[in-house]
């Protein structure tokens, strides 16, 4: 959820700072502006999560040299896999997606239940508490899980390949923007 978060705030704050007028007011009254990006944004998490996918997660690990298995089949033929490759890494992500589906299924259904505790004014203090602990908790096991097969993934690719990774998923990124 802290990908999540940080993701909804980055794009309500990003939102925010373009609708500000130069005396710093914010949007005008009735005009949703930044919150309509984070409810967006937070259903592009759901959608992708639910499919078993890590919705960045794992950047820490993809950033830094550790592949994931989806991206690099995406990259096959940039890396020049060989068929024993793609046939480890399409194995790795069948697991990863096995794993990770009924774990994200999960975080979801504990995000829901702390959103409808809101939704019947049922909310106290003791039960945020509890119903957060218990996303976070799902949460790290939904990263844990995608962290894990990055390790695995890099474990199957050469180090020329991982640099074409890097360079095909960061480098160039980076120079699109």
């Amino acid at each position: 959820m802290r990908v999540l978060t940080t993701a909804v705030l980055l794009a309500a704050a990003a939102v925010t700072a373009e609708a500000q007028t130069p005396s710093g007011s914010h949007h005008a009254p009735g005009q949703a502006g930044g919150h309509l990006e984070a409810q967006r944004c937070a259903e592009s998490f759901e959608r992708i999560v639910a499919e078993g996918r890590g919705f960045g997660m794992a950047f820490p690990a993809d950033q830094n040299g550790y592949p994931g298995p989806m991206h690099t089949l995406e990259l096959r033929d940039a890396l020049a896999l060989t068929r024993d490759q793609e046939r480890q890494i399409r194995a790795l992500q069948e697991a990863m997606f096995a794993e990770s589906r009924p774990k994200s299924a999960a975080l979801l259904g504990a995000e829901a239940q702390l959103r409808q505790m809101f939704q019947k004014g049922t909310a106290t203090e003791e039960s945020v508490r509890t119903q957060v602990a218990e996303v976070e908790r799902l949460r790290s096991e939904v990263r844990l899980v995608h962290l894990l097969f990055h390790l695995k993934t890099r474990d199957v690719l050469t180090e020329r390949q991982r640099a074409i990774y890097h360079e095909q998923r960061w480098t160039q990124a980076a120079v699109g923007r």
